[in-house]
């Protein structure tokens, strides 16, 4: 930084900004007076994160940026030119600063030390309220940002949950698809074989009567480990005995299936003994496409459902008008969005429903921001392995939610600040510090309420909506 000696040009060129409509030429003199002129290199950091706020900064001549660390990256938040005021402003309540201040041209600057912001006041009164409309659309514009930062980072996490939601029914969905296929392009060998056979109308009905019993009862009921292995060694001793080809394969199948000795035996006999081989691999082919058939339809209807629950979530096919609602449906579906999150941290999910619980009259997408918010804290707030529980209840005509974790507990020395806009105790780039006021603003809105109860092992949120 240099200092720069005022030329006689500056009253001229500040009387040109907007900032000084109205505001009278002895107030500008002042304020350059008042003022030191600095001059910052293309590059040069004139604003560092945590430096005390001390001084109000007029762009005179130049650009800057200003640019906010998150994480491991930097985030350009704007860019300003001549005329713009940054720094503190009167009335602010600024004290530290959060962002770095680069110059992206040469800058040359006014900057005004908060001790003359008092005199300021009685010099021009013009000038001030000014200032102070300044600082009100700059809260303004930072809080939309703010806002919009914190609804792009709940999108972001909805999104990767219903990535993750996706990924297994579409897997299974593709894999079994290619099993299929593998299995009907094998298929003609075996069917040749088995239509070469000479088997009777009632020696057919009765291999048909054990194969489609079981094909109908679907896969068996899992088998432990221990047991599962001794019944595929008997399976697989009888097909060996029997000299029957790729004895393991059809051995999986028959036994996820429900078939025993007694069943391989039942086929032997309705078969009089006849073209065992040939028979054994195309009951295996059945019944192997009827399981795949059965996985490709629950694959497809899970992804039905993932997508009639994100309908459900942004009620994107209804109308934006309060609409009488059950609200036990936004909670359940914002927890299948959230699905993952619990699935990563082992969390043991609890709900408490009331049976009676009414409709209510909400905006639907707004309340399931709220859950959202509230769920997704408790989850980061609960230990691995931990417990979130969300009760319902009616109390003096009022819909009532509590969304309990057991982690840690707040502090009391800051619960009074947890609803402000812009306080968060999450790590940068993991929270912008809104989302429980965000919250709290649309619990209101529609005329209820929201508070804490929080110690160690239990924090509760408690949302309350007028029935």
């Amino acid at each position: 930084m240099q200092i720069l000696e005022k030329h006689p040009e500056l009253p001229a060129i500040l009387a040109e900004f907007e900032l000084f409509e109205g505001v009278a030429p002895s107030a500008i003199q002042w304020l350059i007076d008042h003022s030191e002129y600095q001059f910052y290199e293309e590059g040069e950091n004139f604003i560092r994160p945590n430096m005390d706020a001390e001084h109000m900064l007029l762009i005179v001549k130049g650009e800057y940026a200003l640019r906010m660390q998150q994480g491991n990256e930097f985030r350009d938040i704007g860019q300003w030119g001549a005329g713009y005021v940054t720094g503190l402003l009167p009335f602010s309540r600024m004290k530290k600063t959060v962002a770095y201040g680069i110059a992206v041209l040469p800058l040359e600057i006014l900057a005004l030390h908060r001790n003359c912001f008092t005199e300021m006041a009685t010099v021009s009164y013009e000038l001030t309220q000014n200032l102070v409309g300044v600082m009100s659309s700059r809260i303004k514009t930072f809080t939309e940002q703010r806002l919009q930062d914190e609804k792009l980072m709940s999108l972001g996490k909805l999104s990767a949950g219903l990535a993750h939601e996706l990924n297994n029914p579409a897997s299974a969905l593709v894999r079994s698809a290619d099993e299929l296929y593998q299995k009907i392009h094998q298929s003609p060998e075996r069917f040749k074989s088995v239509i070469t056979m000479r088997v009777s109308p009632e020696e057919t009905d009765a291999l048909n009567a054990i194969l489609f019993r079981k094909a109908s009862e679907g896969q068996a009921k899992e088998l432990g480990l221990l047991e599962r292995e001794s019944c595929k060694d008997d399976i697989l001793d009888w097909l060996e005995d029997h000299d029957i080809d790729n004895a393991d394969d059809i051995a999986e199948t028959f036994l996820d299936f429900g078939l025993r000795l007694e069943d391989l035996e039942a086929m032997k006999e309705a078969l009089n003994g006849k073209a065992l081989n040939a028979m054994m691999w195309w009951i295996e082919s059945t019944l192997s496409l009827e399981r795949l058939v059965k996985e490709i339809r629950e694959s497809a209807d899970r992804i039905g459902r993932l997508v009639s629950s994100i309908k459900t979530y942004t009620h994107m096919d209804q109308s934006q008008d309060m609409q009488s609602t059950d609200l036990h449906e936004g909670i359940r579906s914002t927890m299948i969005m959230l699905k993952h999150q619990f699935k990563e941290k082992s969390i043991q999910v609890v709900k408490e429903f009331a049976e009676d619980m009414p409709m209510v009259c909400v905006h639907p997408g707004e309340m399931n921001q709220v859950w959202t918010n509230l769920i997704d804290n408790a989850v980061d707030a609960a230990p691995v392995g931990g417990m979130l529980k969300v009760r319902t209840y009616v109390k003096n005509k009022k819909a009532v939610i509590d969304i309990i974790d057991n982690g840690p507990g707040i502090p009391e020395a800051i619960r009074n600040k947890i609803f402000d806009p812009f306080f968060t105790t999450k790590e940068i780039g993991k929270g912008t510090g809104m989302g429980l006021e965000i919250a709290r603003r649309i619990v209101l809105k529609h005329h209820g309420e929201i508070s804490l109860k929080s110690k160690p092992g239990e924090t509760i949120f408690t949302v309350c909506i007028p029935i």
